[in-house]
Parts: C-alpha cells; sequence; structure tokens
C-alpha cells in the first residue's frame, strides 16, 4: 500500500526531516537538514513545505506525521512534537512517536543474536541508554525502554540487566551512540569488559522515518492529542548540593522505586503499545480516552522515571469494583510489577468501604491464577467461548471474586 510520512527528528542540535514515500517502485527519501537548535520552531513548518514540493506532493498525500520523541533536547522534542501534533491535526492525520535511541540503533543493519545497547549524550555527565534487539521475525524488540544514567555507571547497568536476565545470556553486546564519543573513559569500560564498541551514531531522519513505516504497517499511530515527547528526566538542571546528595547528576537509576499513579492522557500512547504486545485483542486508544473521561472507572500505571511499564483499568460500582485490564511490558514482567498494580487496587477498595472485587481471566493464564488464588480470589463459575484467540477459535473465561467485608485497614 503506497505510503507518505513526513518525520521530524530535532532531539540535538540538528533539526532533520524526512520524507518517506512508499510506492509500487519502492522506497524513497527526500531529506533536509538544519544545524541550530535556536531555531528549530521556525524552520520547521518552511522545510517541510520545500520537501513536499521537492517530491511534488501535496499536503493531502501525507499518511502520518512522525517525530523523534526522545530522549534527547528538551526544546528540540517540544518542537518537533508540538509541529507534529498541529499538522496532524489539521490534516487528520495519526501521528507516530519513534524513541530517538531506537532510531540510533535503526542508523545500522541489524543481526539476530546481538543486544544493542544505545549510550547517549545527555549533557551533565550523564547519558541516556536503552537496549534492543532485532528479531527473528524482522523487527526490533525493546529489552530496556530510556533511562538516565550516570555515564560512570552504564557498564554496571548492563552487567545487571544481564544478572537479571534481561539481555539474555546468548546475546552479543554492542554498544553504540554518540556517547562513547563524549566520554572516552566509556568506551575503554566497555572495551574492557569485552564487549563490541560500535558507531557513534544519533537518530537521524530517514532512521524515524522507517520506524514509522512499520510504525504504520501495525497500526500503531495515534491521535495528535496523544503525542507526547519521551521525557527521562525531571529537571533541566541540579544545585551543586542536590547533585552531591545524587539527585539528578547522579540518579542511580538502578535503585530508584517504581511508583504507581493514576493514569493521565499522556500515558495512552506508551500504555497502547505495551496493550498491544501483551493482548492478541487489544483495546483501542479511544477505549483507554474514553475510560479516562468516565469517572466510573479507575485507571492507573506503574512507572520509574516516567517510564510506564504497566497499567490496570478498574471499573467501579456501589459495592463491588471490577479488573477490567492488567498489563507489564514484556521485558518486565516476574518482576513483581503486577502484584504493585493489584495491591494499588486492593487499597483503593478498602479506602472507599468497597466490599467485593470481581474480574475474569483466560482458563489458559495458569500464571495470573495462581496470582489471584494467592489474593484470595476464589472462582466463582466460567463464561464458556468467552475470549477470542487469533486462530478464531474462543477460550473460555474463568469468574473470580474476592471479599473484602471485615478486611478494611488490613
Amino acid at each position: 500500500m503506497d505510503a507518505h510520512i513526513l518525520a521530524l527528528e530535532t532531539s540535538s542540535n540538528l533539526c532533520e526531516l524526512t520524507l518517506l514515500s512508499r510506492t509500487q517502485a519502492g522506497i524513497s527519501l527526500v531529506e533536509l537538514s538544519h544545524e541550530g537548535s535556536g531555531d528549530h520552531a521556525e524552520r520547521l513548518l518552511p522545510m517541510a513545505e520545500q520537501l513536499l514540493e521537492q517530491a511534488g506532493l501535496d499536503r493531502q498525500a501525507l499518511s502520518a506525521i512522525a517525530f523523534g520523541q526522545g530522549p534527547g533536547g528538551f526544546t528540540g522534542l517540544r518542537v518537533a512534537c508540538g509541529v507534529a501534533q498541529g499538522m496532524a491535526f489539521a490534516l487528520d492525520l495519526p501521528v507516530l512517536p519513534v524513541s530517538s535511541l531506537l532510531a540510533a540503533a535503526a542508523c545500522g543493519t541489524p543481526v539476530e543474536g546481538t543486544a544493542y545497547v544505545v549510550v547517549q549524550d545527555a549533557r551533565m555527565q550523564e547519558v541516556y541508554a536503552a537496549v534492543y534487539s532485532w528479531t527473528p521475525e524482522q523487527s526490533w524488540a525493546v529489552l530496556q525502554s530510556p533511562v538516565l544514567l550516570d555515564a560512570g555507571q552504564v557498564t554496571n547497568w548492563i552487567g545487571r540487566l544481564q544478572a537479571e536476565g534481561l539481555i539474555g545470556a546468548q546475546l552479543r553486546i554492542q554498544v553504540l551512540g554518540d556517547a562513547l564519543e563524549q566520554f572516552p573513559d566509556l568506551r575503554l569500560a566497555v572495551q574492557e569488559q569485552g564487549w563490541a564498541v560500535g558507531q557513534t551514531w544519533r537518530a537521524t531522519g530517514a532512521s524515524v522515518a522507517h520506524l514509522a513505516l512499520h510504525d504504520l504497517d501495525c497500526g500503531r499511530g495515534v491521535s495528535p492529542d496523544l503525542a507526547m515527547p519521551l521525557y527521562v528526566r525531571e529537571k533541566v538542571a541540579y544545585t551543586i548540593l542536590e547533585r552531591e546528595q545524587g539527585s539528578g547528576g547522579n540518579p542511580a537509576a538502578l535503585d530508584q522505586p517504581v511508583q504507581v499513579e493514576a493514569m493521565q492522557a499522556g500515558h495512552v500512547s506508551a500504555v497502547l503499545d505495551i496493550e498491544r504486545r501483551v493482548e492478541s485483542h487489544p483495546w483501542t486508544a479511544g477505549n483507554f480516552t474514553d475510560a479516562l473521561g468516565n469517572t466510573a472507572y479507575c485507571s492507573r500505571i506503574i512507572h520509574k522515571q516516567g517510564q510506564v511499564q504497566g497499567y490496570a483499568v478498574w471499573l467501579k460500582a456501589p459495592d463491588l469494583i471490577e479488573l477490567l485490564l492488567i498489563g507489564v511490558t514484556p521485558e518486565q514482567q516476574r518482576r513483581g510489577l503486577g502484584r504493585q498494580l493489584l495491591d494499588d487496587g486492593l487499597n483503593w477498595a478498602r479506602e472507599h468501604g468497597v466490599e467485593r472485587l470481581v474480574l475474569e481471566v483466560r482458563a489458559s493464564n495458569a500464571a495470573a491464577i495462581t496470582l489471584y488464588k494467592k489474593y484470595g480470589f476464589h472462582a466463582d463459575g466460567l463464561r464458556k467461548n468467552y475470549y477470542p484467540l487469533a486462530d478464531g477459535m474462543r477460550e473460555d473465561a474463568i469468574l473470580m471474586s474476592l471479599h473484602l467485608v471485615g478486611k478494611a485497614g488490613a
């Protein structure tokens, strides 16, 4: 199917625009770039018009607007997101947010069996870091979503990911990204570990565009109002005292606890990505947005450093609360996040005097059934052929409930 995607990448001081076109003749790119982060806002729209003119396309021919969502420079990310939202609203198009770290990994030709550790200079002696691998299905898998680290923590962080099994023992490690150029000691530390040193790449407009095309084909576009930059740093600058105490300059990202809080509109894109990865028949962006706008629902997310790692959606009634959805990103499963989301729901129920919790679970989901039973849930019945399966068949749902009478304050 023909597609034309306009991609914006402004996570650094280089402003890049790429127009990717897929037609029967193949894939072609038209690119423009400008150096200087101070005038990204003034340059983007005229550059977009110039690209379309060079390609001989009208705005109405565009299929989607993509942008490098970060992590990266705050100003550049906000500008790219804002321009992408404005164009998409005006043209009634979906937006495709693309991780700038993944786009850096995608600059080369990936091979299976390698864990690509991307380290990008974040200034203040820090780096943005994430880990990806290339799957047999010819797509990227996220082994570790972006975090903020002190540059001196990187090798220990990689070792921790190996110890925890997030980077499989069978995977060859290659470290790439511009932090290798900015921090010579990091390059030496990587070499001392026997890991491969890759290129000092940053995201490009072309790599964002190619990833966006894959996302478009997979139906991962979001409405403009749900597009958000990806921030992993809460503050732009830190005082000397804060840095000495380990805040910001040395965030100790490995040890920061996960937090559960209310789901906001800005979380929907990340939640939707997880939902699509863990459910065969996932909720849509509209479903989540509707739940957020309805006081009958209690929607929660669990995150670390602002990175959404799981979610739960509850439906409230006067005397009960029903668990509609609960999911954890695959690379963070079996680490207690589902339990924390479940504990959060139980605490809410106790605080509001709710007597009963109910849920439905696939009959084949033994791990979830075992977890619910540990919490005291009992099977109440069966809904035959309730859940659809990928092969067109259907699966039974087990109905379970937990009574909280007499457990207030427990």
